[in-house]
């Protein structure tokens, strides 16, 4: 099983910026995929960005475009979320995801970002 401790997240004004970051621990020998989620009040929850560590690929909602950028790192398991330019619209908890071969989604906690105007 993998756990994920997510951090960052917190408010902030339109047009600044925050970090998030996701470490994984336990099983994670066979994880493939690691990324960003988000649920806003009365929403589903959506993709952000994501990462596959098997490809290299790397993946973003057309909404976060040129303003969020996804890294991680393979070895240590971690992957962070850079926001930049950020918009009211972007208010929402996010979560960390993994998946690992054969299972579905892990889930982090969640962590708030509020985006005021």
């Amino acid at each position: 099983q993998v756990q994920l401790a997510e951090s960052g997240g917190g408010l902030v004004q339109a047009g600044g910026s925050l970090r998030l970051s996701c470490a994984a621990s336990g099983r994670t020998f066979s994880m493939y995929y690691m990324g960003w989620f988000r649920q806003a009040p009365g929403k589903e929850r959506e993709l952000v960005a994501a990462i596959r560590w098997d490809s290299g690929n790397s993946e973003y909602a057309d909404s976060v475009k040129g303003r969020f950028t996804i890294s991680g790192d393979a070895a240590k398991r971690t992957v962070d979320l850079q926001m930049n330019s950020l918009k009211p619209e972007d208010t929402a908890v996010y979560y960390c995801a993994e998946k690992s071969y054969g299972t579905d989604y892990t889930w982090g906690q969640g962590t708030q970002v509020t985006v005021s105007s």
